[in-house]
């Protein structure tokens, strides 16, 4: 009984698992690009030459940098919903989402060859990867995905017409 329910848990946790997957799946390029341009702007280009140097764990402490940076505002985020602010409260994590996936995309793609030289991360990446596609897999197999893409196809081709007139 107890694997039946913990199953059903495992089962109904994956989706909004898989949704926090994807969002970051369709934000990693696209966010990481974005703070490109911004490092530009600000001329911080130059960290990036040594933060692909650092070795291995140095690298690896880095990722403790965007989590610490953006605790207080999480915090401030569950302040202002405590005082009623729900909807700001709401939008600021989602703010801190969006900036804490551009930021680790980035650290990640500068850090990876330094990351996956560490046996054990390289093997927990490896489990990750496959675990992660496997779950993405089973999202896109599924009648609401497949009912959505072809939604969004239907949805593609109207606007295609409007614009030719």
């Amino acid at each position: 009984m107890w694997r039946t329910f913990l199953r059903f848990l495992a089962r109904l946790a994956s989706w909004p698992l898989a949704l926090l997957i994807l969002f970051e799946e369709w934000g990693w390029d696209p966010l990481q690009l974005a703070l490109v341009r911004l490092s530009e702007r600000l001329h911080l280009r130059w960290l990036e030459p040594r933060i692909r140097a650092l070795p291995p764990y140095a690298a690896l402490a880095l990722f403790a940098v965007p989590a610490l940076l953006l605790l207080p505002v999480k915090l401030g985020a569950l302040w202002l919903i405590g005082q009623g602010h729900v909807l700001l409260g709401a939008l600021v994590v989602v703010a801190a989402k969006v900036v804490g996936t551009a930021i680790v995309a980035r650290l990640f793609t500068l850090t990876r060859p330094a990351l996956l030289r560490l046996a054990w991360f390289a093997a927990l990446h490896a489990r990750w990867i496959a675990w992660k596609e496997g779950l993405l897999a089973q999202v896109r197999a599924s009648w609401p995905w497949r009912r959505g893409r072809v939604l969004r196809r239907r949805w593609e081709r109207r606007l295609a017409a409007l614009r030719r007139g």
